[in-house]
């Protein structure tokens, strides 16, 4: 599960509210409402994706000033980092032709993507979601549609029951739990025995971990690290709904959780991206107490389409987590396998 690898600053409380649908707390903050598709919204997915290519390069316009990139300052500011003209001096363009990409009123090339990129110093991931956000301003191919389910191979399941020492799962780019060994279901045990019902469990029953984070109050309980966890799960989403455009279920999961989370709406407003994870996870078990564990993520091909997300959590050797992560397996190896089929989202 996301940790402590979030990028950027969180800009979170130390608690989580939920606000009421109804409420004007529950009104979803800027971009956010274009996520919403419920059967009897409509919406300019065209225009949707150049309002994100817009905003994504406004905000990372902001973060950088003119002595980070070697331009003088010249005259008084309105509003903080690199103004327009700057971004198409570092990038070799002119600032009419800039305007119209961070507009999203032209299909820019390549090179001049690759140029953008480098003049506002984007990482790898934020790169790669430029990219995917330019894509699908394009003529669009296909409607939103929802997913087919496939079986989820049984060797992938076998794989995951092997690591009996450490915590594993896969997931999808919705953030829901697909498949996970009998250590990762006893380590996030609450998670799994919520009784927030729908509120933290997909409609095919899975736990979803954003939902879990955002609508559950006592997930701060189990997250030592509760903003840290929150800011890459929202990263993590969005740059799936740069890959996944289209993806209706993902974009209806957006829409309710900006609906019911002011602490969502932050975080994805600040369009924060994350493709690749890693780091260090701190939990607060119920039974076995406090334990820190890094963790790594990484591909998972499932098809010739669906890449998955699968996640290792291990205790550095000699450590106290060390102990209670043996001791919670211990447990687990006495109960019978509950391992059941598992199902993942085609595309």
């Amino acid at each position: 599960m996301p940790g402590e690898a979030g990028p950027g600053p969180t800009g979170i409380p130390g608690r989580r509210t939920v606000a009421s649908p109804s409420s004007s707390e529950g009104r979803p903050a800027h971009g956010a409402d274009r996520w919403d598709l419920s059967p009897d919204h409509h919406t300019d997915h065209h225009t949707d994706h150049r309002a994100d290519i817009r905003d994504f390069l406004v905000g990372r316009r902001a973060r950088i000033t003119p002595e980070q990139v070697g331009l003088p300052i010249s005259g008084p500011r309105r509003v903080p980092g690199l103004r327009r003209e700057e971004v198409a001096q570092l990038a070799s363009i002119s600032t009419d032709y800039y305007t119209r990409v961070e507009q999203g009123r032209m299909r820019a090339s390549v090179s001049v993507l690759e140029a953008v990129a480098r003049a506002l110093q984007l990482d790898e991931d934020e790169r790669r979601y430029l990219f995917d956000l330019a894509q699908a301003a394009g003529p669009a191919r296909r409607a939103a549609r929802r997913r087919g389910d496939v079986e989820v191979p049984p060797s992938v399941q076998w794989m995951l029951d092997s690591m009996t020492k450490s915590s594993s799962f896969v997931r999808n780019g919705r953030m829901d739990v697909i498949a996970h060994n009998a250590l990762f279901r006893a380590l996030h045990a609450p998670m799994f025995d919520s009784d927030s019902g729908s509120d933290t469990g997909n409609r095919r029953g899975r736990p979803n971990i954003a939902r879990y984070l955002f609508l559950d109050p006592r997930s701060a309980d189990l997250f030592v690290d509760w903003e840290a966890a929150a800011v890459t799960t929202v990263a993590l989403m969005r740059a799936e709904a740069g890959r996944e455009p289209r993806d209706q279920a993902l974009r209806e999961l957006i829409g309710e959780l900006a609906t019911l989370s002011t602490q969502f709406r932050t975080q994805w407003a600040a369009h924060h991206v994350r493709i690749r994870h890693y780091g260090i996870k701190r939990l607060r078990h119920p039974d076995v107490g406090r334990l820190e564990l890094a963790y790594r993520s990484m591909d998972l091909p499932l098809s010739d389409r669906a890449v998955y997300d699968l996640t290792v959590y291990t205790a550095e050797p000699g450590t106290s987590s060390e102990d209670r992560l043996k001791l919670l397996a211990s447990w687990t190896a006495r109960q019978p396998s509950a391992t059941e089929p598992t199902r993942h989202e085609s595309h």
